[in-house]
């Protein structure tokens, strides 16, 4: 149930937050509808804007900047790499290449996923005060 409930909410999208929450649409101004519906932000807008456009954050952190509280959302990528085991080699000891205590995933049929931050936003006062993405390259 709790991995169904993580993957429906991770599936929304701009628009069905916006359809979900008209209200909190309407109420932001015209330049903040025109970034949340592509997905974008800006210094100074409000958290519900911030949640139209890029959704739940994976994790909040809360902090001190300048003597202000500060709310930082992260939200998390996960890279999957094809793996392939390293065949060194042969030992007569296990009678195949590759050495499963030295290769944490050898036995393992699903590749290792890497999670890594890929957008924060930090609040202060409830309005972003600052906020980082990673640029495809």
């Amino acid at each position: 149930i709790a991995a169904g409930a993580l993957l429906l909410t991770s599936c929304s999208t701009i628009e069905s937050r916006i359809s979900e929450n008209p209200e909190i649409y309407r109420n932001l101004s015209s330049r903040d509808q025109a970034l949340v519906n592509q997905g974008q932000i800006r210094y100074g807008m409000s958290r519900n804007a911030v949640w139209l456009a890029w959704g739940s954050p994976d994790s909040k952190v809360i902090g001190n900047m300048r003597g202000h509280f500060t709310e930082t959302w992260i939200y998390v990528h996960y890279a999957t790499y094809p793996y392939y085991p390293y065949y060194g080699p042969y030992d007569p000891g296990f009678g195949f290449f590759g050495d499963p205590f030295y290769d944490p995933f050898y036995y393992s049929l699903i590749p290792p996923s890497i999670p890594y931050p890929y957008k924060t936003v930090t609040f202060s006062n409830g309005r972003v005060v600052s906020f980082q993405y990673l640029v495809p390259s």
